[in-house]
């Protein structure tokens, strides 16, 4: 197994590319309107919903680590609920923070949601896990890798919308760090794996207050008809054919993305659930390509990790994407040379030890369950752990959490 990030020689081709760059609008002004695009498409509320944020516990996960248990606001006046890992003790100085974003059926509860929390707040970081919507406490049974988005109802809009919540809930984690006053809220950060990777593509274009991205099990953005265009049609495939107004979406999305910050994509060159191509250089080249044409800039173009050998994994718990992470972030107790040395963790083998649930689609070794993780001596954590609100809480306040809920409120604005 070998792992490697590439950066193209893009400024051997850029004087070329640059006569080929459009005469259109200035480029701020044109970068404001796809923004308004994706967001007006997407029905994202501009200005954002009022975050009314609020602690609900605290525990002590791991040493070196507090969490606590939190909630904020979304569309609708609804609610999302989360963990939020922090080192201890806290750094003298302003912290970095990262936010993960889950794939279909995962949530904070997810064995990589919370090992990642623990993870980095090691490193000295602040990370927002949260659940998304029809998962964990916002599924109406409580009850995780659901997948309850996914029923498809029309009319497409409720879709465009779903998408758009998805989007929102990203925004609104940003939100809620940069609030936080032991974060520093030029260095917030997002990960985002399978379809979190889709939906951070498109939270990375159009919020700007993101120092980076990372999109793992994904990232491979293509044209009309394509893989994403026919993926989960709620969450995935709608959202992302109503772009297609903006042209060549992938190109026009991660110049948006190299106008906010560096982004990066790391895949496992057999990852099959999201159809990695096979030429996945030459593929992710010609993105770049098109790109840096269309951004007019060579600076910020997105970067490009592979591992041979390996399917769909959360590769932010990795050495290289930690490595790149401490590169844009500067966690407090981590070195890139530290990070370069520092022992793994065979997860199938973690997950048996520390009895953790993994999905029983992603736990096979040739995926999640191959993946050595960065760090050890990380213990597993119980729903009861991770959980904001106890059964009795969790009845009174389902009302503003479960995606039912959303979805009535969606459906009676499409009726008016």
């Amino acid at each position: 197994m070998r792992s490697r990030i590439t950066d193209f020689p893009l400024a051997l081709c850029l004087p070329f590319l640059l006569l080929c760059v459009p005469a259109a609008a200035p480029e701020d002004q044109r970068e404001s309107q796809w923004r308004t695009t994706i967001r007006d498409t997407l029905l994202i509320p501009n200005p954002l919903p009022t975050l009314a944020a609020r602690t609900h516990g605290r525990f002590e996960p791991a040493p070196g680590v507090t969490a606590e248990r939190v909630t904020y606001g979304t569309q609708f006046g609804m609610r999302v609920s989360a963990v939020l890992y922090l080192p201890r003790p806290l750094p003298r100085s302003k912290i970095p923070a990262l936010i993960v974003v889950n794939g279909h059926g995962g949530d904070k509860y997810s064995w990589y949601a919370f090992y990642t929390g623990m993870l980095y707040a090691r490193a000295g970081a602040a990370v927002l896990t949260y659940d998304p919507t029809g998962e964990g406490e916002r599924n109406s049974e409580r009850k995780s890798g659901t997948r309850a988005h996914d029923e498809v109802e029309p009319p497409a809009e409720l879709a465009r919308r779903l998408g758009g919540l998805m989007v929102t809930d990203v925004m609104q984690a940003v939100s809620y760090l940069a609030q936080r006053p032991e974060v520093d809220a030029e260095r917030i950060a997002a990960a985002g794996y399978s379809m979190g990777s889709f939906v951070l593509a498109l939270a990375g274009a159009v919020e700007t207050r993101l120092r980076a991205t990372v999109l793992v099990g994904g990232g491979n953005l293509d044209g009309p008809d394509g893989y994403w265009d026919n993926s989960k049609a709620m969450c995935q495939g709608i959202p992302y054919r109503s772009l297609q107004t903006l042209g060549d979406r992938p190109a026009v999305i991660y110049s948006l993305h190299a106008s906010r910050g560096p982004t990066l994509i790391f895949n496992g060159l057999e990852d099959d659930t999201v159809r990695i191509p096979r030429n996945a250089s030459s593929f992710f080249e010609d993105i770049r390509l098109r790109t840096t044409r269309l951004a007019g800039r060579s600076n910020n173009i997105f970067d490009v990790g592979f591992v041979s050998g390996v399917g769909h994994r959360p590769f932010f718990v990795t050495q290289p994407v930690a490595a790149w992470l401490e590169r844009q972030l500067d966690f407090p107790n981590w070195r890139e040379a530290d990070i370069e040395t520092m022992p793994v963790t065979h997860i199938s083998e973690w997950a048996r030890t520390e009895h953790v649930e993994m999905d029983p689609l992603y736990a096979t070794e040739h995926r999640e369950g191959g993946t050595r993780a960065l760090g050890t001596g990380l213990p597993g954590l119980s729903r009861d752990d991770l959980s904001v609100f106890k059964e009795d809480e969790w009845q009174r306040a389902k009302p503003l959490l479960v995606h039912g809920r959303w979805r009535e409120l969606a459906k009676a604005r499409i009726n008016r």
